[in-house]
C-alpha cells in the first residue's frame, strides 16, 4: 500500500474552523430554543462525518494548496456541496424521530455554508501568502508572519532578494506576462523577481497585478525602469507583431537592459517546455514564423516509403524530423558523410524508440552503383532530393566537383526514380538558382531545369522547391557572426550592402514537404518569404545583443560570384498561387529532351578535360540565366525595388 500523503496539519486546522463555527450556532439554537443539547450534538455528528468522509474521498486533504489553482478550489466546493446534500438528506430521513424543526435545518446548512466559506478563505491566504509574502508592504510581513506560523516556513526579505536576484520587467501584461510572474514569486530559488509589467493597453497601465505595477510603452518607459533597477527585459508575447518587436528590442538594447524571452507553448503537448531563456540571435530577423504544414500534407506521407538524399545535412536532418511525426512506413538516409546520418538515426531512434524504422545508406549520389543497389533494396515510394555542394566561394574553386555532385548526381536519381518506378521525386533548389551569378547556382538552375525535362517526358511526379537562406545550416553567415564575436571580433562581412532572404530549417524543410505532396507535375515552388534582411544590420545587432560596444565590423569586399542580393522569382508574372498563401509556383517551361542531353554531352566533357575553366565557360553556355556578378550588382537599387525593400536601399 501506498503512502497516504496526507497533509494532517490542514485537517487540524479544518477541524478547528469545523468546531469554531458549530459553537457559534450554540447560540442561536438556545436562545431560540429550537432543540436541545442532544439534537445539537447529532446535528455535529452528522456534519461531521459528511464533511470530512467527502474531503477524504474526495482527496482534498491531498492537494498541494500553494500551488492550487482555480480548480482546486471548484473541487472543494463540489466536494463540500455534496457533502451537504448528504447532511441534509440525513437530517430529513430521521427529522420525525427527533422532531427536528425546519429552522434547526436551516441552521445546518447555514453551518455548512460557513464551514466552506472559512475553509475557502483559510486556503486562499495561505496561497497568497506563500505567493505575495516576499513584499516590503504591512500586508507582506503579516503575510510572511502567517506563513511562519502556520506553514512552518518563512521567506526572505525583500532586502536580500533585492541584493541576490535579478531584476526583471516583464513586456506584456496578459496570459504568458502574468504566468511567468506567478512562477518567479512563487518559486523562492528562482534567480529573477519582477519589478514592473510593460503593456501597451491603456486600461492595464498604472494598475497592478499581484502587487507588480504595469507600466505604459511608450517613449518614456525606459527613464521609468532605471527607477525601478531593472537589469534586464523579458518577452512576454507570443504573438507580438515583428515590427513592433523590433522597435522594442532596439530601444531597450541601446538603452543598456539585457534581453530575455519566456516561451510558453500555447498548447501543452508532449515535450513542450515553458522557460526563460536568451534571445536568439535568429530572433533579430523578427518576421512571424511562417505556417506551413497542414493535415492533407501529413496524410500523404504517412505509411510511405521514403529516401532523402543529403538526409545528415541541415535540411536533410529536419526533412527526417518533420517526417518522423507523420509516422512514414519507412525512412532511408541516404548520405555521404556517416557521422551526421548516424546522428540524425540516433535522434530519431532516441524520441521515437527502436521499433521506429530507419535505415542508412551511406553513399555519393555520383556513385550509380551504389545508388541503384539501395533503390533496388529499398525501393522508395517517394525520393527528397537535398544532397548537394552549396558554399558558393568553395564550388567557384571546386567547379567540376560542383558539377559532377549537383548536376549528374541529380540526373542519376532521376533516372533510378524512373527505373525503379517511385511515385514522386521532389528537388531542393535554392534561391541563387535564379539568375546565377555563381557556380553552385548555376549547378542548381541547372538541377532545375533536369527536374523540369524530366517532368514533361518521364513517369515519376516531379517538383523543385526554391527558398532563401537557411538559419543556423552549415556555413551560414550567424554562425560566423557567432564566433566572430565570442572571439572579441572583428565581425566580417563582405559588403555592406548585401540583403538577403532568411527561413529556419523547419520552415524551409516543411515548404519542402508541403509543396512535394501539393505537387501536380513539374512544379517549381517559390515561398513568399517578406522582406529580405540587410546584413550590416544583422551583424550590429549580434553585436549590440552580446552586450560587446567595442567590436569593429570589417568589410572584406565581395567573394568570386557573389551577388548583393538574391532574387526568389524568375519572373514575376508567371506566379500562380497554390492552397497555401505564402506558397507559390513558378511555371518554369520544360527544357526540350534533345538540347539538353546535348548540353549535359557538352558538361561531361568539360569535366573529363579536368579545366575549370572549361567547364565555367560550359556552364555559362548551358544555363542561359548566368551572369557575371557585376551585371546584377551595377542595378542594385532598381532590383532592390523590384523585391518590395525599398526602405533597406537608404538604410
Amino acid at each position: 500500500m501506498g503512502k497516504l500523503n496526507i497533509r494532517w496539519k490542514l485537517v487540524a486546522y479544518d477541524i478547528l474552523i469545523f468546531i469554531f463555527v458549530n459553537v457559534a450556532l450554540l447560540v442561536p439554537y438556545r436562545a431560540g430554543k429550537v432543540a436541545g443539547f442532544v439534537t445539537f450534538l447529532f446535528h455535529i455528528i452528522v456534519s461531521f462525518l459528511g464533511v470530512f468522509a467527502s474531503r477524504f474521498f474526495g482527496n482534498i486533504y491531498k492537494q498541494v494548496w500553494r500551488y492550487g489553482g482555480i480548480q482546486c478550489y471548484i473541487k472543494l466546493l463540489a466536494v463540500d456541496g455534496i457533502a451537504c446534500v448528504g447532511i441534509l438528506a440525513a437530517e430529513f430521513a430521521i427529522s420525525e424521530i427527533l422532531s427536528i424543526s425546519r429552522v434547526s435545518l436551516l441552521l445546518v446548512l447555514s453551518a455548512s455554508c460557513l464551514n466552506l466559506l472559512l475553509a475557502l478563505t483559510m486556503r486562499m491566504m495561505y496561497r497568497y501568502a506563500y505567493k505575495c509574502g516576499n513584499s516590503n508592504s504591512s500586508l507582506g510581513r503579516f503575510l510572511n508572519m502567517l506563513l511562519h506560523v502556520f506553514a512552518g516556513f518563512k521567506t526572505k526579505k525583500v532586502s536580500e532578494e533585492g541584493e541576490n536576484k535579478i531584476k526583471i520587467a516583464i513586456i506584456g501584461a496578459g496570459r504568458v506576462g502574468v504566468s511567468l510572474a506567478e512562477e518567479l514569486l512563487a518559486n523562492s530559488a528562482a534567480s529573477y523577481i519582477p519589478r514592473c509589467f510593460i503593456d501597451s493597453n491603456e486600461e492595464k497601465a498604472n494598475r497592478e497585478i499581484h502587487g507588480i505595477p504595469v507600466l505604459l510603452e511608450n517613449e518614456s518607459t525606459v527613464d521609468t525602469l532605471k527607477k525601478f533597477e531593472v537589469q534586464e527585459v523579458v518577452f512576454a508575447i507570443p504573438d507580438l507583431d515583428p515590427n513592433k518587436k523590433r522597435a522594442m528590442c532596439d530601444r531597450y538594447l541601446e538603452a543598456g537592459f539585457k534581453i530575455k524571452v519566456y516561451d510558453f507553448p500555447v498548447m501543452q503537448t508532449e515535450g513542450s517546455k515553458r522557460h526563460l531563456r536568451e534571445f536568439d540571435v535568429e530572433e533579430l530577423l523578427f518576421r512571424k514564423s511562417v505556417k506551413i504544414l497542414d493535415q492533407k500534407t501529413v496524410d500523404y506521407y504517412k505509411d510511405k516509403n521514403i529516401l532523402i538524399t543529403g538526409g545528415g545535412g541541415s535540411i536533410g536532418s529536419e526533412l527526417c524530423r518533420q517526417l518522423a511525426k507523420m509516422k512514414p512506413r519507412h525512412i532511408v538516409i541516404l548520405d555521404v558523410y556517416e557521422n551526421g546520418a548516424y546522428d540524425v538515426q540516433q535522434e530519431l531512434k532516441i524520441a521515437y524508440g527502436n521499433s521506429f524504422n530507419i535505415s542508412i545508406e551511406i553513399c555519393s549520389i555520383t556513385n550509380k552503383k551504389a545508388l541503384e543497389r539501395v533503390f533496388a533494396k529499398h525501393s522508395p515510394q517517394i525520393v527528397i532530393n537535398a544532397a548537394a555542394h552549396k558554399h558558393v566561394p568553395l564550388m567557384e574553386n571546386n567547379c567540376i566537383e560542383a558539377v559532377e555532385n549537383n548536376v549528374f548526381g541529380t540526373l542519376n536519381i532521376i533516372e533510378l526514380c524512373e527505373e525503379y518506378k517511385a511515385e514522386r521525386f521532389m528537388m531542393v533548389s535554392t534561391d541563387k538558382a535564379v539568375n546565377p551569378t555563381n557556380v553552385m547556382g548555376a549547378t542548381k538552375r541547372m538541377c532545375e531545369m533536369l527536374v523540369g525535362c524530366a517532368s514533361a517526358n518521364g513517369n515519376v511526379k516531379y517538383s523543385s522547391t526554391r527558398f532563401g537562406n537557411v538559419l543556423g545550416s552549415a556555413g551560414s553567415v550567424i554562425p560566423l557572426f557567432k564566433k566572430q564575436i565570442a572571439h572579441g571580433g572583428p565581425v566580417t562581412i563582405t559588403d555592406k550592402r548585401i540583403i538577403r532572404y532568411f527561413m529556419t530549417i523547419p520552415e524551409a524543410s516543411q515548404l519542402v514537404l508541403q509543396s512535394g505532396a501539393m505537387a501536380d507535375n513539374g512544379e517549381l515552388f517559390v515561398l513568399d518569404m517578406g522582406e529580405p534582411v540587410k546584413i550590416m544590420a544583422l551583424a550590429e545587432s549580434m553585436i549590440k545583443m552580446s552586450g560587446y560596444n567595442d567590436i569593429e565590423i570589417i568589410e572584406t569586399g565581395l567573394r568570386p560570384g557573389e551577388k548583393l542580393y538574391e532574387e526568389l522569382l524568375i519572373k514575376d508574372e508567371t506566379l500562380m498561387k497554390t492552397e497555401n498563401s505564402l506558397i507559390f509556383i513558378e511555371k518554369d517551361e520544360a527544357v526540350d529532351r534533345k538540347l539538353l542531353k546535348e548540353s549535359l554531352d557538352l558538361l561531361r566533357e568539360a569535366c573529363k578535360s579536368g579545366s575549370e575553366k572549361a567547364v565555367k565557360n560550359v556552364l555559362k553556355k548551358v544555363v542561359p540565366t548566368y551572369c557575371a556578378p557585376e551585371e546584377i550588382n551595377v542595378n542594385l537599387e532598381e532590383s532592390v525595388k523590384s523585391l518590395r525593400c525599398e526602405k533597406l536601399v537608404n538604410a
